[in-house]
């Protein structure tokens, strides 16, 4: 009786009674959690325009993607760490504004240093989506009694694959249509939408300090192997959510290489059009959400993310021998084996840190790993400027391919060796 008791006990007042993981809880969080990747894709193709209206060139257009992966790394941990303190509802609503803020403010810039202020507020606005989302999904475990599904967080990273896949279409189309200002103008439509739903929808903050519900959290093979309410600094729980970071880092960082650097080897060695660049990247973009969807439904997740490395390590192998005559079939082959990992990537660590973090620490830990993310986003760039020099080429592209190569064997030895893992697919 007292198991049953308790989810009563923790519930908010604005909870809705028994609506658990649905479609009120889980609207505005998707909504929400679009916005980050899409405004990191969507402005890719809208710097041109941007340096025309402003004389500025590539080295200063770059501030416009630098600015916003900066501002996601630092903001994510830090807006994850105030969900947990001052509530996921809180923090999601404040988010929200600011991303109106920041697209207000780059729809009216008078000058190129309104831009970067306005990308900074759309990183700070946007990066309090996903970790108030992650400690929302928990403290509706807590309310509920029941663990927060897989298929549930695989929802989070499908809406984050797509729109990061979407982006760049997207931001050609208002570009085109309405001027680069339209890629900062519809942030606002789409914030104050996620605005309209959360706040009838989603649950009011707890006044108080959440208490596990012992024996009803658990998830099987994702959930912590640490006793429910054990404290939040033991040293087990932070040494595996540090290899869980680590892997997420290198996963991105080979993933993040070859978005860039593939795409701008078709267009500058292979002579590929924008457009036909495009479509050979596409079953990157489509086995990404595919693979979002199937690892949410896996039991376990060593398998998972084993899979992913060992993925990325063969679609290295096929553009260590790349060359501008090489068959279609093989470059739309290398796309898709660098689309699969990222899918399974996505959802495999992200339900380790869901299982590793302490109830407690679920929204900061949830932007650390997202903090890994964006961190490997800006070593990407510079690999790439290594690897490339002024213009991409067959011994560039080598070059590139053979470092991810070794980053892939590396990610696949640690996720093998990591005993975490293991013993949590064997439960």
């Amino acid at each position: 009786m007292k198991a049953l008791r308790a989810p009563l006990r923790a519930r908010g007042p604005g909870a809705a009674p028994d609506e658990g993981f649905g479609a009120r809880l889980m609207t505005p969080l998707l909504l929400g959690a679009v916005l980050n990747p899409l405004n990191s894709t969507m402005i890719a193709t809208g710097l041109v325009a941007v340096g025309r209206d402003f004389g500025t060139g590539p080295s200063g257009t770059g501030w416009l993607l630098s600015s916003l992966y900066l501002t996601s790394a630092v903001g994510q941990p830090v807006m994850g760490r105030l969900a947990d303190s001052l509530g996921p509802r809180r923090v999601f609503l404040a988010g929200l504004a600011i991303v109106c803020a920041g697209g207000l403010l780059g729809t009216l810039a008078p000058a190129f240093g309104w831009l970067i202020a306005a990308r900074v507020l759309l990183g700070l606005g946007t990066s309090a989506a996903y970790p108030a989302a992650m400690a929302m999904l928990r403290a509706e475990s807590l309310r509920t009694g029941r663990p927060a599904p897989r298929p549930v967080m695989g929802r989070l990273s499908l809406a984050a694959l797509g729109s990061a896949a979407l982006g760049p279409t997207l931001g050609g189309l208002l570009t085109a249509t309405t001027g680069w200002r339209g890629i900062f103008a519809v942030n606002v439509p789409l914030a104050l939408l996620a605005l309209a739903v959360a706040l009838p929808w989603l649950p009011h903050d707890r006044t108080g300090p959440a208490e596990p519900v012992r024996g009803s959290v658990q998830q099987g093979p994702v959930q912590p192997q640490q006793p429910a309410g054990c404290p939040s600094g033991d040293s087990p729980t932070r040494h595996a959510l540090l290899r869980t970071y680590l892997r997420h880092g290198l996963a991105y960082l080979t993933i993040y290489c070859a978005l860039y650097g593939y795409a701008q080897w078709l267009e500058e060695a292979r002579g590929c059009t924008s457009f036909q660049a495009g479509l050979v990247m596409l079953p990157m973009s489509l086995a990404a959400a595919v693979c979002s969807l199937l690892g949410a439904r896996t039991k376990g997740l060593r398998a998972p993310l084993t899979t992913a490395a060992a993925l990325l390590a063969a679609g290295s192998g096929i553009l260590v021998a790349a060359t501008g005559g090489t068959p279609l079939a093989a470059l739309l082959i290398a796309s898709a084996l660098f689309g699969v990992p990222q899918g399974l990537a996505s959802t495999g660590n992200q339900a380790a840190v869901y299982a590793q973090a302490p109830p407690d620490r679920v929204g900061s830990a949830a932007g650390l790993q997202r903090t890994a993310q964006y961190t490997s986003a800006i070593a990407a760039t510079g690999l790439l400027a290594l690897c490339f020099g002024r213009q991409a080429s067959d011994a560039g592209l080598h070059r590139l391919a053979a470092v991810t190569g070794a980053l892939s064997l590396l990610l696949l030895a640690l996720t093998a060796t990591d005993r975490a893992l293991r013993a949590r697919a064997r439960t």
